[in-house]
Parts: structure tokens; C-alpha cells; sequence
């Protein structure tokens, strides 16, 4: 998951759910890691 995404560098959450590979439990840890790193900001 680390690699995938490292080589596509999404710039959203809905960028990173699209890549192939990708699961929705990945992105759930993804969405913990980045609010716990205080990096998650909400668009309106």
C-alpha cells in the first residue's frame, strides 16, 4: 500500500481510493493516520 502510493502521490483521499490495489480498509488507516498527524483538512 506504502509503494502504491508513494508512486502516485494522490492529492486526495478520493484520488488514493481509485488506485488500483487500493482497499477500503487502507484508506480507512490512511484517514486515522493522517488526522492523527494533524494533516487531515476538510474541503468544503
Amino acid at each position: 500500500m506504502i509503494a502504491k502510493l508513494n508512486d502516485h502521490k494522490p492529492s486526495s483521499i478520493g484520488q488514493a481510493s481509485r488506485i488500483s490495489g487500493i482497499t477500503p480498509a487502507a484508506i480507512s488507516i490512511l484517514l486515522v493516520w493522517l488526522k492523527k498527524q494533524g494533516m487531515l483538512r476538510r474541503s468544503a
